[in-house]
């Protein structure tokens, strides 16, 4: 298993990386990805995201989810809601049509019950790949170290407890 996953390959991991479950815990206020976009700075200025259920992303979650896979995230978000955090709840839907389930825990409730308090992904409950922020080429750092994947899943089980499905959270 490589040690790493740069951010240009990223799309690649989710195409044969994973046999049944990818699980994402989200903790950053913003990301500086969605932030370079002239959607995002137009959502600012209040001008809701266009749908965008053909880009790679949703066509590769959409097969992998017909493919009886399971995608599947708990985003952290603050009370009021950052500009990052009101902009992924808006892009939320693209993400549901593909097939992904994404709940919701407010910041204060996991930090309440404990949770790892980085961005990763889990894949199959036996590959830890948590996110570099400071370089692209090494964007995903993956461990199957058995106390870090533990460490992981246990973060998973109590977020994914605790989360509230999207429609709750919106509601």
């Amino acid at each position: 298993m490589k040690d790493h996953v740069p951010a240009r390959q990223i799309l690649e991991l989710f195409r044969e990386g994973f046999a049944h479950t990818a699980w994402r815990l989200e903790t950053r206020r913003e990301y500086t990805a969605d932030q370079a976009t002239e959607e995002y700075r137009q959502f600012l200025q209040g001008v809701m995201p266009p749908r965008d259920e053909g880009g790679p992303w949703f066509v590769n979650a959409r097969a992998q989810t017909a493919a009886g896979k399971r995608i599947e995230r708990v985003r952290l978000v603050d009370e009021p809601p950052s500009d990052g955090q009101r902009y992924l709840l808006a892009t939320t839907r693209d993400n549901l049509a593909a097939g992904e389930d994404i709940r919701y825990l407010l910041r204060k409730d996991a930090e309440q019950i404990g949770l790892l308090d980085f961005d990763f992904w889990l894949f199959d409950s036996r590959v830890l790949a948590r996110f570099n922020w400071e370089d692209a080429d090494r964007r995903l750092e993956l461990t199957t170290d058995p106390s870090a994947v533990v460490a992981a899943c246990q973060t998973r089980d109590a977020a994914w407890h605790h989360a509230v499905p999207y429609a709750e959270f919106t509601r």
